[in-house]
């Protein structure tokens, strides 16, 4: 890294460089240069150092030399001269564009050359194939090669610029025209990937402007020109989502426009608000949300109705036939009938989300919104007056299809008015800020519209129909897309009907005849029944092979798996703790950058807070005063309007001060004085039509009276004559039932005789039915019967069985125990015997060591009792026993057996003897004592009856208990019934031959 006295040094050294033509050197000592904390204070020569910097990147197309330099120049120039970094940042904009610009004039084929699917993504390993393998490159691929890189790195320095202006409060303006730009390229060169990248990357700047207030030279969004460039950068992303058909990414700018304005609590202005709808009934209409759509649409025409005044009285019959179309369209009934619950939950929410979207609702509360629906739109539409401004063929078309009832010329009469109203529509005048409007694309919905009001209609009066019939009823649909129609009305309850194809007729009936119960009870009859034959034939289970050939599988399944949670929990907890402390870290870091941060800002910060307090109080003075002045001015002229058409002299005197207080005084006044007058009026209007209605009443009380008695005699006069017509024809139908009674009375006899006939046939075949069935019910009840038996004896077979094998296991595990029980007895009796032989083996060893202790004490005491004199021997009455009780100092020390014979200061030890012979002398070595073959429960016969302990074998009296030595370093064990050859030499050690048998 090379090192500079002057920034102008490194300028002119990268000059040399670039004139060799080393222009990644001269970019790595620029940017050497610029990294450098030397250099942190803003200079001129900064300036065109950065210039030449980014001319360098572009050249080289370095987007990553391009970042850090900007970077570390922000840095730098932040609070000192930031105009300086937009001029380098739209320098190294239009350097970008420019060479994609010239890289995409050089190339022929556009679209080829930009046929890739995303430009952030490296090249393929077919393309790499591809190019190597080919030994002539095609034009489409040498595009490719040309046009594509520059692309990409424009694309880069647009999210590099987006990067670095994200919160910088003073290039809010400059971030804006840079999105703005970043649109266009996403819009001219259809690159749907890299839009909604980029739509992406500005939310979450938005969402982190928001989650970190307390950042330095953040831009505040409640100011009007933040806000203000904000609201533009989305309106820009929501229409170019929508020229590129991206439908999900413009609802999430919608989305985000309206978090925005739920932000800030502030609505945009009318013509944004116009866009803003505009874009939603596409949006809306897209996915196939007409209800949502049509309020869109309603919202739509009272901002244009209200807020454009230069709106033609043409352009807005359109709009308004536009609002009465998509309120039509939406289907007449409910889509979530017959859905679940979580159905039922994921439309709520989604209507919600749509509802605050049309409304821009801030208030959360559910009961301050209102209930959106089809039959409250078009009651809204009636009385906010839309229907007045719709054209005549759009006014017939609703009435037809909402008010009026002609089950079979309702398709006739909608059809002419729907071919009139596909033509209509077309693009709007100027003023209009809707460019278009096509009123025929709600044809479809209005024909499915027109099918249903028919269907609904004849089910009403008609039964039963034809199926051809109702298909020349229906001349927008065949057969088939009628019965897809119907099938969705029938699901969703709207009406009820049923097709029979083998009839070739349709059935219509009242809609919630069949209650679900009804239509579903053979399905839990059925479930009934397996629930009781499972109940009485419960299946049985088969055992698993696997679970006899592993046992303990599930256990070893059970431990690692435990084991796997229990390491899983380690991990997590370290995986917290690691976070934890890393958020930690980031927390004091943080802290103590805002605190270093919060010192030098405070008294900008109260210098800003001031200035914009008394700019606003000022403000706020001089509207106040505009304001007042503008009431004042308006009440006035009203005042001289009212006194000129009253013929009255002017109220306000020439040269006098004129003031709000003054006006509305003397309007007051006014208003007292002219209700006054009225009521006066009104008395004297109230006594005048009093006096008329009783002149009139008085009038006319004998007129009525004569009117009601000449009533009287003509209803009598009435009532006389149609008596003797009811007479008249009871007396004729008297005389026909009685002639009609005499010619039917000569048949009776013929009657009883075939009703007799009958009888007794029907009787015959019923007795014969009869006996048939009890006959069949018979051979039903035997064949049960034997089935029961056959299957009574399998049971009784199959238990007796069980029984008899739980018997035979239980007699073995009795038989196990009882001859465990008898080897544990005989192991315990067999150890109490080893024990007793034990007892007596070690009282004998006592006995023998006693009789040798004291023999050696006699040896000893006749050795050295010449020489002693009577005065020194210990006092005691025996002298064997004197020598080791001095040499013992306390009772419970042990004692070497060669200082037991004398004192301390005596003669040495004597030598050692052998603990098997006696006397002074070496015993004789001992001979052989047994050799041949050992067997078990019979004695061994012994040339001694003394007993020899040799390495752990005991021999006592002729019994051989058992071998335990130990040969050359190796243990060895030996029961009984070996062959053994005990040697015993003449030495303390042992040698011993053992041969197996």
């Amino acid at each position: 890294m090379s090192t500079f006295a002057k920034p102008e040094n490194a300028l002119k050294r990268a000059e040399e460089l670039i004139n060799v033509g080393q222009k990644q050197d001269a970019l790595q000592a620029l940017h050497d240069l610029i990294t450098s904390k030397r250099y942190r204070a803003w200079q001129k020569p900064l300036e065109r150092i950065m210039f030449k910097y980014v001319e360098l990147c572009v050249d080289l197309r370095r987007g990553r030399f391009a970042k850090d330099g900007l970077i570390q120049y922000r840095i730098v120039c932040q609070q000192v001269n930031v105009t300086s970094l937009e001029e380098v940042i739209k320098h190294f904009m239009h350097l970008s564009t420019e060479k994609a610009e010239e890289a995409r004039s050089h190339s022929q084929a556009l679209e080829e050359a930009l046929d890739v699917d995303d430009l952030e993504a490296d090249k393929r390993p077919e393309d790499l194939m591809l190019s190597y393998v080919s030994g002539e490159k095609g034009k489409e691929r040498s595009d490719r090669e040309l046009v594509t890189p520059w692309f990409k790195f424009l694309w880069e320095t647009y999210r590099t610029v987006l990067e670095i202006l994200r919160n910088n409060s003073k290039l809010e303006a400059l971030y804006a025209m840079t999105a703005h730009r970043a649109f266009q390229f996403c819009k001219q060169y259809k690159r749907t990937t890299e839009f909604r990248r980029l739509c992406e990357i500005i939310r979450n700047h938005l969402a982190n402007l928001n989650k970190y207030r307390d950042q330095r030279d953040r831009p505040d969004i409640s100011a009007p020109e933040s806000l203000q460039l904000y609201l533009d950068t989305r309106f820009e992303q929501l229409k170019v989502a929508t020229e590129l058909e991206l439908w999900q990414e413009a609802f999430r700018s919608i989305e985000d426009i309206h978090g925005l304005m739920f932000m800030v609590k502030k609505t945009p202005k009318a013509s944004l608000m116009v866009v803003y709808y505009a874009k939603l009934t596409e949006i809306f209409w897209i996915s196939s949300s007409y209800l949502y759509h049509a309020y869109a649409w309603l919202k739509l025409f009272t901002l244009q109705k209200s807020f454009n005044k230069n709106l033609s009285q043409k352009d807005l019959q359109m709009i308004a036939s536009s609002v009465v179309l998509a309120a039509l369209a939406v289907t007449p009934y409910d889509h979530t009938y017959g859905a679940s619950h979580s159905e039922l939950e994921n439309e709520k929410e989604r209507n919600l989300r749509m509802a605050n979207l049309i409304g821009f609702n801030l208030d959360l509360k559910p009961e301050s919104r209102e209930v959106l629906s089809r039959p409250s739109l078009l009651s809204e539409l009636v009385s906010k007056g839309v229907m007045s401004c719709v054209t005549q063929e759009v006014k017939d078309l609703y009435h037809l299809l909402e008010h009026e009832f002609l089950p079979l010329d309702l398709a006739a009469k909608v059809q002419p008015l729907l071919s009139k109203i596909s033509k209509l529509g077309g693009k709007l005048g100027s003023a209009s800020s809707l460019p278009e409007v096509h009123l025929s694309q709600y044809v479809p919905a209005l024909e499915k519209l027109a099918t249903l009001r028919l269907l609904q209609q004849v089910s009403r009066v008609y039964q039963t129909m034809k199926i051809e019939s109702l298909s020349q009823m229906i001349p927008f649909f065949d057969f088939s897309a009628v019965e897809k129609i119907s099938v969705d009305a029938v699901k969703r309850n709207f009406i009820a009907m049923k097709v029979d194809h083998m009839k070739l007729v349709v059935l219509f009936s009242t809609p919630g005849l069949e209650s679900d119960d009804l239509r579903d009870h053979l399905i839990v009859f059925a479930e009934s029944l397996n629930k009781a034959r499972a109940m009485i034939y419960p299946p049985t289970k088969k055992s698993s092979k696997l679970g006899e050939i592993l046992p303990g599988l599930g256990e070893i399944v059970d431990k690692e798996h435990k084991i796997l949670l229990a390491r899983k929990s380690i991990i997590e907890k370290r995986k917290e703790e690691q976070e934890r402390q890393l958020l930690e870290m980031e927390r004091e870091e943080e802290s103590r950058r805002l605190k270093q941060l919060k010192i030098t800002e405070e008294a900008e910060h109260k210098r800003l807070a001031a200035e914009y307090e008394q700019r606003n109080r000022q403000r706020i003075l001089r509207e106040i005063e505009e304001r007042e002045l503008e009431e004042a001015q308006a009440l006035l002229e009203e005042q001289e309007k009212r006194s000129k058409r009253k013929g009255g002299k002017k109220p306000i005197l020439e040269g006098e001060k004129v003031t709000k207080q003054i006006l509305m005084e003397r309007a007051l006044s006014e208003q007292l004085r002219e209700r006054q007058e009225m009521e006066k009026k009104f008395q004297k209007l109230a006594k005048t039509m009093d006096y008329l209605e009783r002149a009139k009443r008085e009038e006319a009380a004998p007129l009525i009276e004569a009117a009601f008695q000449q009533r009287l005699v003509e209803e009598k006069a009435l009532h006389e004559h149609e008596q003797q017509l009811e007479t008249e024809l009871s007396r004729q139908r008297h005389d026909g039932d009685l002639k009609e009674k005499y010619r039917l009375s000569r048949m009776l006899e013929n009657k009883i005789i075939f009703e007799e006939r009958v009888k007794s046939r029907r009787e015959a075949e019923f007795n014969q039915r009869k006996a048939e069935r009890e006959e069949r019910i018979n051979q039903i009840i035997q064949a049960r019967k034997q089935e029961r038996e056959a299957l009574r004896k399998k049971i009784f077979f199959v238990r007796s069985e069980e029984e008899r094998l739980s018997k035979l296991r239980e007699e073995e595990e009795a038989r196990k125990l009882e001859e465990a029980e008898r080897r544990r007895k005989e192991e315990a009796e067999r150890k109490a015997k080893l024990d007793e032989i034990a007892e007596k083996q070690r009282q004998r060893e006592r006995e023998l060591e006693e009789k040798e202790r004291v023999r050696r004490e006699a040896l000893l005491g006749r050795t050295t009792d010449g020489p002693l004199r009577p005065s020194e021997l210990p006092a005691g009455p025996d002298p064997g026993t004197a020598a080791p009780a001095a040499a013992a100092p306390a009772p419970a020390k042990y004692v070497p057996r060669f200082r037991r014979g004398g004192t301390e200061g005596s003669a040495p030890a004597p030598p050692e003897t052998d603990k098997w012979g006696g006397g002074s002398s070496r015993p004789a070595p001992l001979q052989i004592l047994t050799s041949g073959a050992v067997v078990p429960g019979r004695p061994l016969q012994m040339q001694t009856g003394g007993v020899v302990v040799v390495a752990g074998a005991v021999v006592i009296a002729g019994l051989m208990i058992g071998i335990h030595l130990v040969i050359g370093g190796v243990e060895v064990q030996s029961p009984l019934g070996h062959h053994l050859g005990l040697v015993v030499a003449d030495n303390p050690r042992v040698y011993m031959n053992i041969l197996r048998d």
